[in-house]
């Protein structure tokens, strides 16, 4: 039986730790690679407090991500993403995303530096399923 939108959503955030996000610089988009963690359809990312990211979404909390594109060709299915970004003031979000990979940046999840991006979707779209419409993920 084919996976509804909403379970092939959530399959692919579980599933997907890299992928771009964009932001918005000088009302221009701004895209780099990010790690992003879910816990459902919230999303989470972190980041350093003296990026250039931070100062672009307080001046605009729109973002626009991709999330799930493994590379194999033609029918990978994967996430278009609009949502809003707000930093997390969640000690315990920083706890469940710190891991090895952030120990380049950063001292650990007390690092002064270390700030959590909370992205609520405002639509997420399933795309490129074997050449079907995208789908939108109601949630």
């Amino acid at each position: 039986m084919a996976k509804s939108a909403k379970e092939l959503a959530l399959k692919i955030l579980n599933d997907s730790l890299i992928g771009t996000m964009a932001t918005i610089q000088s009302n221009k988009p701004h895209s780099r690679y990010m790690t992003f963690f879910n816990d459902g359809f919230t999303i989470y990312t972190a980041t350093s407090k003296r990026t250039h990211k931070v100062e672009e979404v307080q001046k605009n909390p729109n973002t626009h991500i991709l999330l799930g594109y493994e590379g194999k060709g033609f029918g990978d299915a994967f996430l278009e993403i609009e949502g809003t970004v707000e930093e997390s003031q969640e000690e315990t979000i920083k706890e469940k995303v710190w891991n090895k990979l952030l120990k380049g940046w950063f001292d650990g999840p007390e690092d002064p530096d270390f700030l959590i991006l909370k992205i609520t979707p405002t639509q997420i779209r399933v795309m490129n399923t074997k050449g079907e419409e995208p789908q939108i993920v109601d949630f």
